[in-house]
């Protein structure tokens, strides 16, 4: 593509060294930057590309795009205002708008995002359609198919429009079902993709590191439903405290369709109850009444299945093919993941006091009278360290028993992390209150802790499969980890 028609509607500032340029592709890191790229000079938190654009060019850039001139020679500089807002509205001309074509459905929230996603894409499936899933595990072609890697929960721009080229053109797949996160959002990552859909799990603290306000988090996410276009779709969890909030932000003439537990909502679920096998609800829509049971456990589940089923009921699904779809699923990894029986072992994600507090109230519906609740979990380094108080109050609260051990503390001191969470206990008491920073010793010691009837939740990290520290990222996942433990009663 000729440098020209790339930035033939872009809202540039100025120019500099104009040539007309055959542009063959994006880069934002100059250590990948290829023959016949536009290098785009990316400024963020720790680095500024602008410092980099002599490498970029070495490496065979033919353009830039930056905030302000540098030290380039001759090579064009089309400068504008954000970059990284930027390079999504190039990338999406680049690769000439592949959403335009592809019924695109966005789902954010909190908690609860990766699973709903997956459940679309397995109602889509049963309902005979193509469906490619775009999440934090990464992106799959098929519900059984296998994942390839992505780097962040939403991919960058140039990737995101790569990935949904390749699923329109090459794959020929028509629906595509994708996690949104708040980040991606407020950098503009999705800028370009045209959104068919876009629903709502919940809006609880999380990433305050980042947002520094609730308002800002708010906002972040609400930017998903500002862009909705008449006869979209917006779905709305009404049991959500900021459910009005984001009702009042859907454009007009874009289809509404609520759920919940709680409240009147368009699709409900009622009669709700809970065993080792998995969850079972009435769900009521208009004057009909479904019976729903499921292979997943916990309130979480129940709500994720009433965003799935009410979002394929706005795509025109039927509800009995939903169902039947999800009455199969077994969940997702690393989401409320039972590992071993005896004890009863659950893996789970939850790294938010929201997330934590839902899967200890799920646990402990099914925890035997004569059983105890056991929590092990730590949190994340160079977070939002409001939170670690706050979850070490919910694990006191919900659990018989607390295990505070290490999460990824990445540049943090692990001891000073599991202080800010012990701040937030009523009583350190040896008896119900353990530390142990190593998180492998921590899980071994749930072999002299946790008996037969009891339920352990080891939370934070899911279905990760390593753990950043200070100086290097090793090899850990919770769920190998808890099998080498209980290897005897292993799923």
């Amino acid at each position: 593509m000729k440098l020209d028609e790339l930035i033939e509607h872009l809202d540039y500032k100025d120019l500099e060294n104009f040539k007309n340029v055959e542009v063959t592709g994006i880069s934002y890191n100059s250590k990948t930057t290829k023959p016949g790229d536009i290098f785009v000079c990316l400024t963020g938190e720790y680095t500024d590309g602008h410092e980099y654009a002599p490498n970029a060019i070495e490496n065979g850039a033919v353009a830039l795009l930056v905030e302000h001139k540098v030290d380039a020679g001759k090579t064009p500089q089309i400068i504008v205002s954000s970059t990284r807002h930027k390079i999504a509205d190039i990338a999406d001309r680049f690769y000439s708008s592949p959403s335009k074509g592809i019924n695109l459905i966005g789902i954010t929230g909190t908690n609860g995002k990766t699973t709903v996603t997956h459940l679309i894409q397995k109602i889509l499936e049963e309902n005979g359609q193509k469906c490619a899933l775009i999440g934090t595990l990464g992106y799959k072609l098929t519900s059984g198919g296998e994942y390839r890697d992505a780097k962040h929960t939403t991919p960058q721009a140039p990737e995101l429009q790569a990935t949904l080229r390749m699923i329109k053109d090459v794959e020929k797949i028509d629906n595509v079902v994708m996690e949104v996160s708040s980040h991606a959002l407020e950098q503009n990552r999705v800028g370009g993709c045209l959104f068919n859909g876009a629903v709502l799990t919940n809006l609880t603290q999380d990433h305050l590191d980042y947002h520094i306000t609730m308002d800002n988090y708010f906002e972040a996410k609400a930017l998903l439903f500002k862009g909705l276009e008449e006869g979209n779709f917006a779905v709305i969890n009404l049991d959500d405290n900021y459910a009005e909030r984001f009702l009042s932000v859907i454009p007009e003439g874009v289809r509404i369709f609520t759920y919940g537990v709680k409240k009147d909502a368009d699709i409900k679920a009622k009669d709700i109850h809970f065993s080792l096998n998995g969850a079972e609800f009435t769900l009521a829509l208009k004057n009909e009444e479904y019976k729903v049971n499921l292979h997943m456990n916990g309130m979480f589940s129940v709500y994720n299945v009433l965003a799935a089923v009410t979002a394929s009921t706005a795509m025109g699904i039927d509800i009995k093919t939903s169902l039947k779809a999800l009455e199969n699923v077994k969940g997702v990894a690393g989401r409320f993941e039972v590992v071993a029986k005896k004890p009863l072992v659950i893996v789970d994600y939850a790294h938010t006091p929201d997330g934590l507090e839902n899967v200890l109230n799920s646990a402990r519906e099914i925890t035997p009278d004569d059983g105890k609740l056991i929590c092990l979990f730590g949190c994340g380094g160079d977070r939002d360290a409001t939170k670690r108080p706050k979850m070490g109050a919910i694990a006191e609260k919900i659990a018989d028993k607390i295990i505070i051990t290490s999460d990824n503390p990445r540049s943090e001191d692990p001891q000073q992390i599991i202080t800010d969470i012990i701040a937030g206990l009523k009583n350190v008491n040896p008896e119900t209150v353990i530390v142990e920073p190593d998180r492998g010793h921590a899980i071994a010691l749930l072999k002299t802790i946790a008996g037969n009837n009891d339920v352990v939740v080891i939370a934070g990290k899911g279905h990760e499969n390593y753990q950043i520290l200070k100086d290097r990222t090793i090899h850990f996942d919770d769920r190998e980890e808890a099998r080498k433990v209980f290897e005897g009663s292993v799923i």
